[in-house]
Parts: structure tokens; sequence; C-alpha cells
């Protein structure tokens, strides 16, 4: 697998642009009416790391990074400051956050997820990378203890029960996460005295499954 663990500089991605993006293929009947379908399960992540530049310090950090990927070669962590957390982002994650499964008496490992919901409508994202030592799980009202009660894998999002949970019983879990992504260019232009003079970089990023 193409990834390096190691987060793009937080201070960096702080004041980018992006978010989440779909594919939708449309088709207009002779009636006037749609039919609409996506090959898509999940959504994907876009952003441009340029517009969190702010100095020349800023930019050979970046310079620095890119070269370590080798460019698009390898992925590496994005901190999404708009959507980081298994709850509000306003407040610091809880165990009771998201319900990411129902036991069935057998399973011992589950994948985290965060639900996304509108109205009578959800969506579930997979979440493979949380961030180490903010993980929180429980199983219905009572919160379990890491390298006790469960692990986690970090470069994945699954956590592993030492045994499995009671029929029925709902796990929970609170966690922050980064962003899977790479550099969506082989490429990075920078000018010193544009950027001085206000001009950023064009620093596109792209969310990657792992």
């Amino acid at each position: 697998m193409n990834f390096h663990e190691v987060r793009f500089p937080a201070s960096l991605s702080f004041g980018s642009v992006g978010g989440p993006e779909r594919r939708t293929d449309i088709v207009t009947l002779a009636n006037g009416f749609e039919e609409r379908n996506t090959p898509w399960a999940h959504s994907r992540r876009r952003y441009d790391a340029g517009l969190g530049m702010r100095s020349l310090d800023d930019i050979e950090t970046l310079i620095s990074f890119f070269e370590a990927r080798r460019g698009q070669m390898y992925g590496f962590r994005w901190k999404d400051w708009s959507d980081f957390k298994s709850g509000r982002a306003t407040v610091e994650p809880t165990f009771q956050d998201q319900v990411i499964a129902v036991a069935d008496g057998d399973t011992v490992s589950f994948q985290l997820a965060k639900t996304y919901r509108s109205g009578s409508y959800d969506y579930k994202r997979p979440i493979s990378k949380p961030v180490s030592g903010t993980v929180r799980i429980g199983v219905e009202q009572d919160e379990m203890q890491e390298a006790i009660d469960y692990n986690v894998d970090v470069a994945t999002g699954i956590v592993t029960f030492a045994s499995p949970p009671v029929e029925t019983a709902r796990i929970f879990a609170g966690f922050e996460f980064d962003v899977p992504v790479r550099f969506d260019a082989d490429r990075i232009h920078t000018s010193v005295a544009s950027f001085q003079a206000g001009d950023v970089p064009n620093v596109p990023v792209v969310e990657v499954r792992v």
C-alpha cells in the first residue's frame, strides 16, 4: 500500500478549501423525466492546500512534504478542519457519539464510521484513519477501556474487542479522524515574488480509498 502514516501539517491545511464530491449519472428521458444513478457508494473529498500558505517558510515546508511523498506516489493523512470529529465540531468526542454496529454475539472486529443525517435519510461513512489517542468505545451505556477491553488499529479504523460483545448490544464510538489523501498533481509551481504580493500556489489534494 503506497501510504505514509504522516499528517500534512495541520497549520497549513487550516485555511484550505474543499469538501465532498459525488458522481451522479443523469439521463433525461424523452418525456422530460430523469433517471439518476451513481457508481460511487461513498463520497470523495477534494481540497486545495495552497490557500493555507501564509509565508515563505510555509512554502518550504510544503515542498519538503511534497518531495518526501514523491508527488502523487504516496498518500498521507489530512486534517479536514470542517469535519474531523465524530460529534459536534465544538465539543470533545464522547464514547456515545456514533453507533457503529449492533453486536451479533460472535464478531469481535468493527469498522469505525460516522453517520450523517438529514431528516429521515442518512449516509454512513467508513472512517479508516482515526487519530491516535482520541478513540473512545462503549457498549450500550458502559465505556470500555482501551488495551483491556479492545484495541484500535489507527491505520485501518478497525476496533477489535478482547471478547465478543453480547448479542444485540449497540457498539458506540467517539473519535477524531483524518482523511486519507494524495497530491493530485506531480508538480508545484511557486513564485517568491508573486507569493509575497499575495498569490498562493495551487496544491490540489484528493481523497484515496484505503
